[in-house]
């Protein structure tokens, strides 16, 4: 039996970070992945897949309805979808094979089977072809990640009535695509679908769409998902049940009046959320506590109620993202060597990639409220942007929330052309406790999309906009 300073459970994101982080710290480690490809559900069938959709579905689009008026003329372009997820595969295969590189450059030993624990620091990892291996680690990390929720009465066959992952390897473009749930993964995929031609209907059983985050990002994005791609919307709605045929699939519900409807479409995805991957681990044996939700219980510093065992990412409390459990992972890794490191939870940004990108950090609006907490509202919008009026991207506005008496940043919520990436701007800023004045002289090179930061910013310190 090998003995480890320390195993990971689980190859994604928060694992793969952590084995990296550990083996840097001079530690001996080995990571253990159920799956033959390391990256977990981000880098196989999420984050990566999607984006790699995304990028492709808004090249369609655009070449479609906007090239014209830039004075480009083409034929009438079409959808070639195997083609389309052909690539989206090589995108995959690359970055997994940069993970590799990654594990033998840092000397970390993978064992690819299904890991669990025998003892606190015994593991036994059971292999595809039925053989088993055992290893020994003085300290254990969790990671095993998520996997997609579903709802009482939905049947997922994974044919017509489809999780996320059997909705980035479809071979057609669905005429009627359902969408069960209206936040970040539906109406991501949501959109790929919408721009290659599918109505898209999306039934929610809240008030609005993207439910975590601040109001006026939600409204913003309903808008223009209808006016862009034709979205339709069901809210207040109960799903009570999910049939299909060969070619057809019918959601049942319940709307806001108490009536029963029922929508037919030929392809319905459930993206009702993630639920913790924890089963099968053994934790009982290694004296792991779960609440009730599944999820492995831990402290503030990612300890489990086992001794020299830590869980990471989604299967620990607190937001289901990629970032966030490589942030632990670090943060872990950093702990078993008896650093101080530290994560500021409220500082993990959150993103919407649908077009235009949905981003935003800190405190929304409704929170801020719901504390007391007397703030002030700068907001700057993109049709007042040069360089959106370039590009042709005017929908949407950044919107900065501040403290009414000190000024310091509390939350920063955008939507526009490439927020996702403009957010971490706002992300450095309020590590920093930086004010709204602190941006607001700050010089932002134009003509550029974060300008819109800047102005939110002088909106915020007075109505000092100079733009708008």
């Amino acid at each position: 039996m090998e003995n480890f300073d320390v195993a990971i459970i689980g190859g994604g994101p928060g694992g793969y970070v952590a084995a990296i982080r550990c083996a840097q710290l001079g530690m001996k480690t080995a990571l253990i992945e159920k799956y033959s490809s390391l990256g977990g559900t981000c880098l196989n069938v999420g984050c990566i897949p999607s984006k790699a959709l995304l990028d492709s579905s808004e090249h369609y689009f655009n070449a479609l309805h906007t090239f014209k008026e830039h004075g480009i003329d083409i034929n009438t372009p079409k959808v070639n979808i195997k083609q389309m997820i052909e690539r989206k595969r090589g995108v995959v295969k690359m970055t997994v094979e940069g993970i590799n590189f990654l594990m033998k450059k840092n000397k970390i030993a993978v064992f690819t089977g299904h890991g669990s624990f025998i003892s606190k620091n015994n593991i036994e990892v059971n292999k595809a072809d039925g053989t088993k291996e055992q290893i020994q680690a003085a300290k254990t990390i969790i990671a095993t990640g998520s996997k997609p929720s579903s709802l009482p009465g939905i049947n997922i066959d994974k044919k017509r009535i489809i999780t996320s992952t059997e909705a980035l390897e479809l071979n057609e473009v669905p005429k009627h695509l359902i969408i069960i749930g209206g936040g970040v993964i539906g109406l991501e995929l949501g959109s790929v679908y919408g721009r290659l031609g599918s109505k898209v209907t999306v039934v929610e059983f809240m008030d609005r769409i993207i439910p975590s985050m601040d109001g006026s990002l939600s409204k913003e994005l309903q808008r223009v998902l209808k006016k862009n791609l034709g979205f339709e919307f069901l809210f207040k709605h109960k799903v009570t049940g999910t049939k299909s045929s060969a070619k057809e699939v019918t959601v049942s519900a319940i709307n806001g009046k108490d009536e029963n409807i029922e929508i037919k479409g030929d392809y319905c995805l459930v993206a009702v959320g993630r639920k913790a991957f924890t089963e099968n681990l053994g934790l009982d044996k290694a004296g792991v506590k779960t609440d009730d939700r599944g999820r492995i219980v831990t402290d503030d510093h990612l300890k489990t109620s086992a001794e020299g065992i830590y869980a990471i990412g989604d299967v620990v409390k607190g937001a289901m993202l990629a970032h966030k459990a490589e942030e632990e992972g670090v943060y872990v890794a950093e702990i078993i060597a008896g650093q101080k490191p530290h994560i500021n939870y409220n500082l993990i940004p959150g993103v919407v990639y649908t077009w235009p990108e949905v981003a935003a950090v800190g405190q929304t609006e409704e929170q801020l409220k719901e504390k007391g907490i007397k703030y002030k509202t700068g907001s700057f919008p993109f049709k007042a942007s040069g360089r959106a009026r370039a590009s042709m991207d005017t929908d949407g506005f950044v919107k900065v929330l501040t403290d009414e008496t000190t000024d310091e940043i509390l939350g920063v919520h955008m939507i526009g052309p490439r927020t996702a990436d403009m957010i971490a701007e706002a992300v450095v800023a309020m590590e920093y406790r930086a004010s709204a004045e602190d941006i607001s002289r700050m010089s932002h090179a134009h003509p550029t999309f974060t300008e819109c930061m800047k102005e939110a910013c002088l909106d915020a310190t007075g109505k000092r906009a100079l733009h708008i």
